[in-house]
């Protein structure tokens, strides 16, 4: 993606089924399952790097001596930093001979993260107000073990302000802070609720000691049955982890599947982790040995190490998120590699068409870096085009008796496509320019070029793996390009038109920001329907005094009357600079939906794309994420 979208985030946890001491005999040390988080959340920084965040909870551990640590940094290399503090910690205890590494039981009293159960979080910060009691995991203290819990996520929940009054109205008085907040609070009530109803059973109708109602609370406390009753009023995309005092602890999915979450599990360890790959390779596994957290299901663990897997929700459609597939996860999964290249492949009879079939001048490219492995797809498809057509030629010339060395010459040796690095992405400067408020001018030197590759004769092709504001494309890209002085710049966007804002983790909400809408607007304007704008409007306002399960979504609307060919004519006369010498030609492709989805089977959610939310708390963001565009008001809808 040429610009950056931000997004939330990614989790990490590990479980261990032994002893400590079971590590440090077989792996030489006692870190094991610290030393496995980890590995798992770097091989995720791609899903978060504004800040980041570990818990722990060591189990049975002696009255009197701490049970529950965290972690949270908000600085540059914030998952050095984050675990550099305990290890430096710990090895300096090993020197003064507090702790040493072949006894675990020092490393379990006198490590905040020697314990057996290990969560980690990493994220980006799109609320506004981003600090270090912004990272998670988010942590509600107690003196009761079963009462402490401690809960970290990726996700986003569509009705916030609705759960904020959910705990009003049982008498609570919420920080309105972040979802995160609303999360961790509703899960406390419940979980409140079920230690409390044990303790006084135990207290009233027993002649337990005190000292073991604990133990009792422990055993029966049922997380499934507290999730189930937290989550029947959430309305959103999620995966979360969390941890409770006792040992006891949970990964849950939201019922459409929209945010990813896997887990591998063996007898030693149950890991989770946001991606699959992180988890085949801290653990050296093959890619069937990894589950997926089916939709709607929760992973519970018991503190005596009882792994369940429950539904917590009824079935909901699929709608697992497809930018994690365009974009936001790591390439390296078998899968999502695929699926890449399927996208740049499903390019091919578009270009073909654009550049008029002639392969001879034309050079094809990506937008560093991430459209690299769309662009293999991409080149493959030309070829087998390529291929197809010569074995066509021959045959038909060898059927009329025209075939020989030079028309064998002149069909096999031309007209094959060519690819070149055209595009340097230069990330220093980037993130000096990100530091710099105000200098825009700076902005066109971010990326720069090969020159003397592409002829003035020469379409210039560049794939991207998604257009979302077309900013970085309008003020650095096609002005760096341009310098190529190619006859023509095609732009082919991977990813559909983003039309419409996301509300389940992605940090595209503002509507009028899109480029896609731009074009939209502009177009009405243009052939004089700009009244139906005022209408949308009026539209929205109506729908939003209804149930937000009876509305529908009326920003479709401002998109009806045009094809996707008249936007993407339109955004790239919206893009291109008036600013350059440079006069050639500028067309912008986009995938269609329909390849979309050939390209990315298992993965329907497109609701950026479509306005086909999942939720109904998704529509309702989108109406209002229209009446903040009219009445120019920024701002993520779903804060409103």
């Amino acid at each position: 993606m040429s610009e950056l979208i931000k997004h939330e985030c990614g989790i990490a946890l590990i479980r261990l089924k032994k002893p400590l001491g079971y590590y440090q005999e077989k792996y030489g040390s006692p870190l094991y399952g610290f030393s496995k988080l980890f590995l798992l959340m770097e091989k995720q920084h791609n899903r978060g790097q504004d800040g980041a965040g570990i818990g722990c909870v060591k189990l049975n551990m002696p009255h009197g001596q701490s049970y529950m640590h965290r972690e949270r940094v908000l600085k540059e290399n914030s998952l050095g930093r984050l675990f550099k503090k305990p290890l430096k910690k710990y090895d300096k205890l090993v020197r003064k001979g507090i702790i040493l590494p072949e006894y675990t039981d020092s490393v379990k009293a006198h490590f905040d993260f020697g314990g057996e159960v290990l969560v980690g979080h990493l994220r980006y910060g799109t609320s506004g107000n981003f600090t270090e009691s912004s990272c998670h995991p988010y942590f509600r203290r107690s003196n009761w073990p079963t009462r402490n819990l401690m809960v970290c996520g990726n996700f986003n929940m569509t009705n916030t302000a609705e759960l904020n009054r959910i705990l009003i109205n049982r008498g609570q008085h919420p920080i309105f802070d972040t979802d995160t907040q609303t999360i961790l609070e509703e899960i406390g009530f419940h979980l409140d609720e079920a230690h409390d109803a044990i303790y006084h059973k135990m207290r009233d109708n027993s002649n337990l000691p005190g000292s073991k109602i604990p133990e009792v609370i422990s055993d029966e406390l049922d997380l499934v049955r507290i999730l189930r009753k937290s989550a029947s009023v959430w309305d959103g995309g999620y995966a979360l982890a969390g941890l409770v005092g006792n040992g006891d602890a949970f990964v849950m999915r939201d019922p459409h599947g929209i945010r990813p979450v896997h887990y591998f599990e063996d007898d030693e360890v149950i890991a989770f982790a946001s991606e699959r790959v992180p988890l085949m390779t801290a653990f050296d596994k093959e890619k069937d040995a990894i589950q997926e957290v089916p939709p709607g299901h929760v992973v519970s663990m018991k503190n005596d190490g009882e792994v369940r897997v429950d539904s917590f929700a009824n079935p909901a459609p699929r709608s697992s998120c497809t930018f994690e597939r365009i974009y936001f996860s790591r390439g390296n999964d078998p899968d999502i590699y695929t699926e890449r290249k399927r996208l740049g492949g499903a390019l091919c009879p578009q270009i073909l068409e654009e550049i008029d079939y002639n392969l001879e001048d034309a050079v094809f490219s990506y937008i560093p870096n991430t459209a690299e492995t769309a662009s293999y797809g991409l080149l493959h498809a030309l070829r087998m085009y390529r291929r197809t057509t010569v074995k066509e030629k021959i045959l038909e010339a060898h059927a009329d008796g025209s075939l020989d060395e030079s028309m064998l010459d002149d069909l096999i040796l031309n007209n094959w496509p060519r690819a070149e690095k055209i595009a340097h992405k230069d990330i220093k400067l980037r993130t000096f320019i990100s530091q710099e408020k105000g200098r825009s001018k700076m902005v066109s030197h971010v990326y720069d070029i090969t020159y003397d590759v592409v002829e003035p004769k020469d379409n210039l092709v560049v794939l991207d793996d998604s257009i979302v504001r077309g900013t970085t494309l309008r003020q650095s890209i096609i002005k760096i390009l341009s310098r190529t002085n190619p006859k023509a710049i095609i732009v082919a966007s991977t990813a559909p038109q983003i039309r419409y804002p996301d509300c389940y983790g992605i940090d595209m909400s503002e509507l009028g920001k899109f480029i896609a809408f731009q074009a939209a607007i502009a177009l009405l304007k243009d052939r004089g329907a700009g009244k139906r704008i005022e209408e949308v409007y009026q539209a929205c306002l109506e729908e939003l005094k209804k149930p937000k399960e009876e509305q529908v979504n009326r920003v479709k609307e401002i998109y009806a009357s045009f094809s996707p060919e008249d936007i993407s004519t339109k955004i790239a006369e919206l893009l291109y600079p008036q600013d350059i010498p440079w006069k050639g030609r500028l067309v912008i492709l986009y995938q269609t939906i329909e390849n979309l989805h050939a390209s990315t089977p298992g993965n329907t959610g497109d609701w950026y794309f479509s306005g086909n939310y999942p939720t109904a708390g998704g529509i309702q963001i989108a109406n209002q994420a229209f009446i903040q565009y009219y009445e120019n008001r920024s701002g993520r809808s779903y804060d409103v």
